[in-house]
């Protein structure tokens, strides 16, 4: 395991360009800076520290999601998740640099098959990959509550990894003493009243997003977990996850454990089957409406991948399937689960196209990702004219003292990074949106 994590500086990083963007950050690729031809490539992620204390109201809560992300970062050991490369922490920023994958995400990759989705047989591969990352996620306590084909990676080999770790949460193990919001038979409201309280707070926040997430609690490995799955772990309140692929349970606000992953994993593999995902709808609402009262249209014939979406996509947790009735379903007949990555061939293993090009600096990074999530008024055309020539000048200087004179390729691709970000973002399908 991965406990040691290097302490990273601008002055020995090679920042190439951005590759993607979220709610508080950038990605930006990345090398090490010292020529070496065998240097590996890095996906950094770069947080602006203005708009995490914006974001929680100059409070600490924001800073320990992504505190809580290296942590859980540094305990991977498994092929199909990120290995932490080191930390990097300025000023105006806080970051930390993990694999770059070459391949893009697996949404990008299906759009680009003849008809924008998966052949069963790659939806099998695919859908092994992700149950051995999640089981391993699992027996460290911990629940992803993210899956989205955007957050599966393909790396250089084909493999998968799984990213995006800042909506996981450590669940507790569960003590002799469990609260009664952790109980299956413990008292609670009506189903229906459940419903009617979070289908009000929709509207609510229709505008900003879903709900914040509940504080973070430090993580503690060294407690015994159990190897059943949802029934040894505590309940989680926290609404959280991306709208197309929440469990029922998150909706409802009854409390969530590993279970939310395996309904996510099973809107995943509708999602690669069919094409689309099985719940969409034309708002938050109506899709929420359909995940609750509604079930997965899947056309012609039962077949098995059929059956085992039907089973992870059950709306009680307590009768969803689980890892060990997931790795025995038929659909995944003779899968050798413990020598699995290294014999099987993915359907597809990217080339490695990247060109090397000249970094960037401090300056610049944090620059670029001030002016994204702090913009300037866009109406005032001749004072953002007037900005831009200034901020060239002030980079041309900051680049002469840390590192000599620059090309003009290297403007160039500042541009890039912008055009990269724009309204029109989502043509790109090797750009990231996490």
């Amino acid at each position: 395991m991965n406990y040691g994590t290097e302490t990273l500086d601008f002055r020995n990083l090679k920042v190439i360009s951005a590759v993607g963007r979220g709610a508080k950050g950038i990605v930006f690729l990345a090398r090490t800076y010292n020529g070496s031809s065998k240097d590996e490539w890095w996906a950094l992620k770069v947080i602006s520290k203005e708009l995490l204390q914006k974001k929680n109201n100059n409070k600490t809560g924001e800073c320990k999601r992504v505190r809580f992300e290296q942590q859980i970062l540094r305990r991977f050991d498994h092929p199909l998740l990120p290995r932490l490369k080191g930390v990097l922490e300025t000023e105006k920023l806080i970051g930390f640099a993990i694999d770059y994958c070459h391949g893009g995400n697996l949404h990008s990759l299906m759009k680009k098959q003849p008809e924008k989705k998966f052949s069963e047989e790659a939806v099998r591969f695919y859908a092994v990959e992700l149950v051995l990352a999640l089981e391993y996620l699992h027996k460290l306590g911990v629940v992803y509550r993210d899956l989205k084909p955007e957050n599966i990676m393909i790396q250089q080999t084909g493999h998968i990894m799984i990213v995006d770790f800042d909506l996981s949460k450590k669940l507790n193990a569960k003590s002799a003493n469990s609260s009664c919001n952790s109980s299956p038979g413990s008292k609670s409201p009506d189903i229906n009243t459940r419903k009617m309280r979070w289908l009000s707070k929709l509207y609510f926040h229709c505008g900003s997003g879903l709900p914040k997430y509940d504080t973070v609690n430090q993580l503690d490995f060294n407690t015994p977990f159990r190897r059943s799955e949802s029934d040894s772990v505590e309940k989680s309140n926290s609404f959280v996850g991306t709208e197309d692929y929440v469990a029922p349970e998150v909706i409802l606000g009854h409390g969530h454990n590993l279970s939310v992953d395996w309904w996510s994993f099973g809107v995943v593999l509708y999602e690669l089957f069919y094409g689309t995902t099985p719940f969409n709808s034309a708002n938050r609402k109506e899709t929420f409406h359909k995940i609750l009262n509604e079930d997965p249209e899947q056309k012609g014939e039962m077949t098995l991948l059929k059956d085992l979406i039907a089973k992870l996509l059950e709306k009680d947790p307590d009768r969803r399937i689980q890892v060990d009735e997931i790795k025995s379903h038929d659909f995944f007949k003779g899968v050798q689960w413990d020598t699995v990555l290294e014999i099987a061939r993915p359907p597809y293993i990217p080339r490695n196209e990247i060109v090397d090009k000249p970094g960037f600096c401090r300056k610049d990074v944090e620059s670029f990702v001030h002016g994204i999530f702090f913009p300037k008024n866009k109406n005032d055309n001749g004072e953002k004219e007037k900005n831009k020539e200034e901020v060239k000048k002030e980079d041309g200087k900051e680049k002469e003292k840390e590192k000599g004179n620059v090309n003009d390729d290297s403007t160039n691709n500042k541009n890039v990074w912008v055009e990269k970000l724009s309204q029109n973002q989502t043509k790109n399908d090797n750009f990231l949106i996490f």
